[in-house]
């Protein structure tokens, strides 16, 4: 494995991340404990959750979310260093209760969602903590106020976001180095070959902040892992997803005819291009097995040429550049 420093900070993540959505869902609490034991054995610190992942939200708000953050906490309770081994990222932001202030970024709700991860995580604090969303109601000041507080009391770390755009980067960092505070360190958000819209704004506002980037849904929800092979369950035979492939059919011809050039796997190819930018601390891969995590460890050293690159951009442009010169002059 190798790693990159998260944006300007001095703390090193694996060019891999875990990413734990699947868990208490998708993949049982068993599978999930054994990802996690074959992660940090193939050298991966990262491990990404939230408090909401674990299935889809029950009418009582009693059972699905949070069952990723306590499966996670039972991993580390089995104690082995376990907890020194990783890089533990959680987010906050989303509806954990029917009460009018069981989400969003309210000081209140920072403190409570806070508390409540801690608990279930079985730790005493959190590497970074990740708003999942910006929350357009609530002030700067209140926000990085509250946070400052959680990192004061040594509960919190690094802040990050996921699923800002470039301005809300930008107002949030202004508003930080007012008050003396590190602010964001690091920005989860949609990037892959077929989603590249962030080239426009984000990622220059990233740049010049020195905040890392942390793409989510590398493989493009399955389009980039070799789609055109014949599949017949699972997710690939949803009526959505065959959809999407006959949107992308010409293309994907393409960009899978390029990677059996390459001697490559689809999967493979499409993290090496994301990792292949500067920007790019880490990426999260969502495997359900650990054999599916093993399949992934090859991308962090499969190095593409110039050629290849601009193959890809032709199969797979992007916005034309960052603004305003992707529009203007």
């Amino acid at each position: 494995m190798t790693y990159d420093h998260l944006g300007r900070t001095g703390l090193k993540v694996s060019k891999l991340g875990l990413g734990t959505m699947n868990f208490g869902w998708v993949t049982d609490a068993s599978t999930s404990l054994d990802l996690l034991d074959r992660a940090v054995e193939e050298g991966i610190n990262f491990v990404d959750t939230a408090d909401a992942y674990g299935g889809p939200q029950s009418p009582d708000m009693e059972q699905g979310y949070g069952l990723s953050e306590e499966i996670i906490g039972r991993w580390l309770a089995q104690g082995g260093g376990r907890r020194d081994r990783i890089v533990l990222a959680t987010k906050l932001y989303q509806p954990m209760g029917t009460g009018p202030n069981d989400r969003h970024l309210s000081a209140y709700k920072i403190r409570k969602a806070a508390e409540d991860s801690l608990q279930r995580l079985g730790t005493d604090h959190i590497d970074l903590y990740q708003m999942h969303h910006v929350d357009r109601s609530t002030p700067w000041d209140e926000i990085w106020q509250a946070m400052e507080q959680l990192v004061r009391e040594g509960k919190v770390t690094y802040i990050g976001s996921s699923n800002f755009a470039g301005w809300h980067v930008a107002t949030a960092q202004q508003e930080a180095g007012k008050r003396h505070f590190l602010g964001l360190v690091s920005e989860q958000s949609l990037y892959n070959l077929t989603a590249r819209t962030v080239e426009l704004e984000l990622l220059p506002a990233l740049r010049h902040y020195g905040i890392g980037l942390i793409p989510w849904s590398p493989l493009g929800g399955g389009l980039l892992g070799g789609a055109l092979q014949k599949a017949d369950s699972g997710r690939r035979s949803s009526p959505d997803f065959l959809a999407a492939v006959e949107r992308h059919r010409s293309q994907l011809e393409r960009y899978e005819a390029l990677c059996a050039d390459l001697g490559e796997r689809p999967a493979d190819v499409a993290l090496a291009w994301l990792l292949h930018n500067p920007a790019v601390a880490t990426t999260i891969v969502g495997p359900r097995t650990p054999e599916q995590l093993h399949q992934t460890l090859r991308a962090p050293h499969l190095n593409l040429s110039a050629e290849t690159l601009r193959e890809l951009d032709e199969i797979w442009p992007g916005p034309g550049g960052e603004a305003p010169e992707a529009y203007a002059w």
